[in-house]
């Protein structure tokens, strides 16, 4: 099957760069966007100059005017994206004093019918609707539907918007999608991205903790894929300020797609289940108790490493150890920073080449033969529950051991991101922030089995098939090579101390939302969507 030249390039650039060397990559930046009604910023990151658009409840009188000739947004589906970006929407626009109708389209018969009622959408009202009769009366259509569903109907969707309608997508699958069988986008409609880097529930959850501190939600990228009207990018940028984001950084549809769906294989959730995993027995093979070892390795990562790196950085961590922990940690990170980069590479390569699109969207084909269990009944994740119910907060320990693993395939995943020539901001928030600062938090909360039960069938296929490969091969590698007694890769750790990332993420950290979230009010198990 055909894959678009753009792709093909990516691909090849990918690979070309990708080599067993511990040189530290070099990112590559957009050149710059421009708005007539927001006030872009320079931001310095590492060895590169980027704009940005920074958030805040102050923008919102900007807001009707951003939305010039919007008279009504279709927000259709209602997953997890939807709900809170539907309601942010409502409630922003309100409070700008913009007339703009913000409605909910479902299919027929749909089950969330309900729930969209709860949330104060209404059909007597005009503002919950069949979907595809949403779609036609919308100037911009936001397809919040699932991946799989979007290459089903991608065609009906096209064909129901009005004349001259925006598409608006929070993720770039569908390009892949198309990509992947050489068609694209109607020429005669934009086509904009705004693509919040954390879940549904932290979207809306910041937004309303923010209500009364401005500056509170959920990072986002932006992108303008079709610009035919001339105002595209305004209104992309008035659309993540509607939602609450502290900052808004540019990237490319297709960027977006290749980092977002590789994010979510890697440090996100797949490197992060299979790290656990490993260590879990790592740790119960050296002595400890069960729930010793899901400590020292689960809730060590999500209860106190994520939570140094979101406000200090990647390299705070290390800095905060004592001379013992640190060379304990040189030693893991030596061990199992190029096995984790080999993994990340092959995933960055399939997603690249579509190859990975084409597995999501053949596993679905499959569910009503094969449906999706979950992976809660395991022991690692029952021995979790008891441990997060008597937990500990303020004694959750820092294990070196556990810090050298997690960085090493955390900086391992912004390498492969560089090296295939993202931006710093792209890859700092699809890889460190979207962690530490919107999933971290809620896998610490429910638990890293919940998340991978409840995420979305295209984080859960990537979660599923990949994690078992970072346990493979950090068990068969990495933690050999550590006990058999292999040396510190000198090399390495310099690279990693001298990394021009570490500057970055601690500017991306000045950007972080105002408040914390809180995810104790967050009580739904309904699909968790990783966009």
């Amino acid at each position: 099957m055909k894959f678009s030249l753009a792709i093909g390039a990516l691909f090849a650039s990918s690979v070309a760069a990708f080599a067993p060397s511990a040189a530290v990559p070099k990112s590559t930046a957009l050149a710059g966007f421009t708005s007539s009604v927001f006030e872009p910023v320079e931001v310095q990151l590492a060895d590169t100059t980027e704009t940005i658009v920074k958030g805040g409840r102050d923008l919102f009188p900007l807001l009707p005017t951003a939305f010039e000739g919007i008279k009504n947004i279709g927000v259709i589906g209602w997953g997890s994206q939807a709900p809170a970006q539907a309601q942010n929407l409502r409630d922003s626009l309100n409070e700008a004093g913009a007339d703009i109708k913000v409605s909910i389209g479902l299919r027929e018969g749909s089950s969330s019918f309900t729930e969209a009622k709860a949330c104060g959408f209404s059909e007597d009202e005009g503002t919950l609707g069949e979907m595809f009769s949403v779609i036609g009366e919308s100037d911009l259509v936001i397809l919040l539907i699932s991946d799989a569903a979007q290459a089903k109907l991608y065609k009906e969707v096209f064909a129901a918007m009005k004349p001259g309608a925006t598409l608006g997508l929070s993720h770039g699958f569908l390009l892949g999608y198309l990509d992947s069988i050489n068609e694209s986008f109607p020429e005669d409609m934009d086509v904009i991205a705004v693509c919040p880097k954390g879940m549904g529930p932290s979207v809306r959850r910041l937004y309303e903790q923010g209500k009364e501190v401005n500056g509170a939600g959920i990072n986002a990228s932006f992108g303008v894929h079709q610009d035919v009207s001339g105002k595209a990018t305004d209104l992309a940028l008035g659309w993540g300020v509607a939602l609450g984001s502290p900052f808004m950084f540019e990237t490319t549809l297709r960027s977006e797609y290749c980092s977002d769906i590789y994010g979510e294989r890697g440090i996100l959730l797949g490197a992060v289940h299979g790290i656990v995993e490993s260590l879990f027995r790592r740790y119960q093979r050296q002595g400890m108790t069960p729930e010793q070892a899901f400590t020292e390795s689960c809730e060590s990562i999500t209860g106190k490493i994520t939570k140094i790196i979101s406000t200090q950085g990647i390299k705070a961590v290390y800095d905060g150890l004592s001379d013992e922990d640190k060379e304990v940690f040189k030693q893991a990170y030596s061990a199992s920073y190029m096995p984790a980069k080999e993994i990340l590479q092959e995933i960055y390569d399939e997603v690249a080449s579509c190859n990975e699109i084409r597995t999501v969207i053949m596993h679905g084909e499959r569910t009503d033969k094969f449906p999706v269990g979950k992976i809660d009944g395991t022991y690692t994740w029952q021995v979790g529950e008891k441990v997060r119910a008597a937990r500990d907060e303020e004694n959750i320990p820092m294990n070196a051991f556990t810090a050298g693993v997690y960085v090493a395939t955390m900086m391992a995943q912004c390498d492969v991101l560089l090296e295939a020539g993202h931006p710093y901001s792209e890859v700092i928030n699809e890889s460190v922030i979207e962690a530490v600062d919107s999933l971290c938090p809620y896998m610490h909360y429910r638990g890293v089995a919940f998340m991978v039960d409840n995420c979305s069938f295209t984080a859960k296929t990537g979660s599923r098939k990949w994690a078992p490969r970072f346990d493979y091969i950090l068990e068969q590698l990495a933690y050999t090579a550590v006990d058999n007694g292999k040396a510190v890769s000198e090399e390495l750790i310099a690279d990693f101390e001298n990394h021009p990332i570490h500057g970055a993420v601690v500017e991306c950290c000045k950007l972080r939302p105002s408040v914390d979230i809180s995810c104790e009010a967050e009580t739904s198990t309904k699909e968790i969507v990783i966009e």
